[in-house]
């Protein structure tokens, strides 16, 4: 066998134990009525990150979630125009379950009350099945609430109700569906110039990097796939991005900024910025007839004005969910910012040390990214052995002072007592440190940004190269070796066969 054979056997034996180990995981230590119950809210990038380096042997551990899966958000823009498919940024909860020492109890349920006085989660399940007693409550000694936000609207009329947000898997189907549906209107016969330039326009509110990446996507759809199978209707396409704030991607370096404007004016992307939505219109038939959709905009320094369009996706900001208000409001002491809940610097909640929050749903000096979030699930996973590893000290503690109440008490039990009490002291929780990885960001025709701390100072990148880091590190972060062999092969299709 020649050493290129031998490597190659070895790869696809390597590849093949991987796989089989994935897709069988063993038999898993069962609950112990001795361990404390910790219940995890969310099924997110706090809440799997996590569940992922919990040592579940310390714990009976609960995850309670709408979804049965974590959804890696960053690639949500590739699955909206058919880049990838939805499965493939999908990781089922139960296959991380599955894969630690102890079992993992995963209800798929919305909670909707939280009491941290008496430490119990209350949960409705609300699928169209409903088993006959739908709403349970469960105590819990710690809890982690992970269960980030909702899409912000601030308000404003027409957004709920007709805009595509890009927050859930469910909300990059719903866009495609209507995105394509906008393209055989428009292909129908006898519609209109007029008519055609209205479908194929499409607005973009959000400067941020969701926006940003949405509208690459778009625009690669539009230039790669549409201008093929639909030449007729490739002059019709619009882009506009639409920004309150005075430039698009306030986070990263005017370089970057300026960068990705010029990178937009050669794709023919429109850039709107210092422009407010006041309204968004949807076509609405009616007994005289169809008026069109549109969004009402009103630039810094102009007059409010229509804006014609067939597609509006809103990527805006985030507010917090009805629970997490609910909870703030038993603890309004604590808890006085409207944005999110208030922790310490152990990620502990204001007026409640058994929760722990995590994620978007926080009010903390950290932006709400993907990448905050996971590192606050990695430091909680540390910081759960360490708390379990006190509670077990503490225990032993209490179990040896009650077995020497109204005795004599030997010297050997007083130096026992002794050393667990100054193991006890010994473990210090750390405090949580946010360690910042860099930004990246998906700009269309090939192109990314990034922004990366190198050696104590920001090094920026954007084009084609950056483009191919920003495709490996998104590889290199997906949960399992199944996503990045889907993801990976997506993008092949993608390339060879188009969307």
């Amino acid at each position: 066998m020649t050493p290129a054979q031998l490597m190659a056997t070895r790869a696809a034996g390597t590849f093949w134990y991987i796989t089989y180990k994935e897709r069988n995981p063993g038999p898993q230590l069962p609950f112990d009525p001795s361990k404390k119950t910790l219940v995890i809210l969310g099924s997110g990038w706090g809440a799997t990150s996590l569940l992922k380096g919990l040592d579940t042997t310390d714990y009976n551990t609960i995850v309670i979630s709408p979804k049965n899966f974590f959804l890696f958000t960053p690639l949500l823009p590739s699955v909206a125009v058919g880049t990838l498919g939805a499965k493939s940024i999908l990781q089922p909860t139960r296959y991380v379950a599955r894969h630690k020492a102890r079992q993992v109890s995963v209800i798929e349920a919305e909670a909707t009350n939280v009491d941290p006085v008496n430490k119990t989660v209350t949960f409705t399940d609300t699928s169209p099945l409903r088993p006959l007693e739908p709403t349970r409550t469960i105590p819990y000694d710690y809890l982690v609430y992970a269960v980030g936000a909702e899409t912000q609207t601030f308000g404003i009329p027409g957004v709920k109700e007709r805009a595509c947000f890009m927050k859930e898997i469910g909300d990059a189907e719903q866009m495609q569906a209507r995105f394509l549906d906008c393209i055989e209107t428009a292909a129908f016969p006898g519609t209109s110039e007029e008519e055609k330039r209205r479908l194929l326009h499409m607005v973009v509110v959000g400067g941020g990097p969701t926006g940003i990446e949405m509208a690459g996507e778009l625009h690669d759809f539009l230039e790669e796939d549409l201008k093929s199978w639909y030449p007729e209707l490739h002059p019709y396409v619009r882009i506009t991005l639409v920004e309150a704030l005075p430039s698009v991607l306030p986070s990263f370096s005017k370089e970057l900024i300026a960068y990705t404007e010029r990178t937009f004016k050669e794709s023919k992307i429109d850039i709107l910025t210092g422009t407010m939505v006041r309204l968004v219109h949807m076509a609405v038939i009616s007994v005289k007839g169809v008026s069109e959709s549109s969004v009402r905009l009103k630039p810094k320094d102009s007059e409010e004005h229509d804006l014609a369009c067939g597609l509006v996706v809103w990527a805006a900001g985030n507010k917090a969910r009805d629970i997490s208000r609910n909870l703030m409001a038993q603890l309004s002491e604590h808890q006085t910012n409207k944005r999110g809940i208030l922790v310490d610097d152990h990620l502990r909640m204001l007026g409640a040390p058994s929760i722990f929050a995590v994620g978007d749903c926080t009010a903390t000096s950290y932006a709400p990214t993907a990448q905050v979030a996971s590192q606050q699930g990695a430091y909680l996973a540390r910081l759960f052995k360490l708390i379990a590893k006190r509670d077990e000290l503490a225990r032993k503690l209490e179990e040896l002072n009650n077995a020497n109440d109204g005795k004599d008490v030997e010297a050997q039990k007083i130096l026992e007592a002794e050393s667990l009490a100054k193991q006890i002291e010994k473990i210090k929780l750390k405090p949580f440190h946010y360690s910042h990885q860099g930004s990246l960001a998906y700009i269309g025709s090939d192109k990314a940004i990034a922004e990366l701390p190198i050696f104590g100072r920001e090094w920026t990148s954007g084009g084609v190269a950056t483009f191919l880091f920003w495709r490996s590190a998104y590889l290199s972060t997906l949960f399992s070796l199944r996503n990045r062999a889907l993801v990976a092969g997506d993008w092949m299709r993608t390339k060879f066969f188009g969307r």
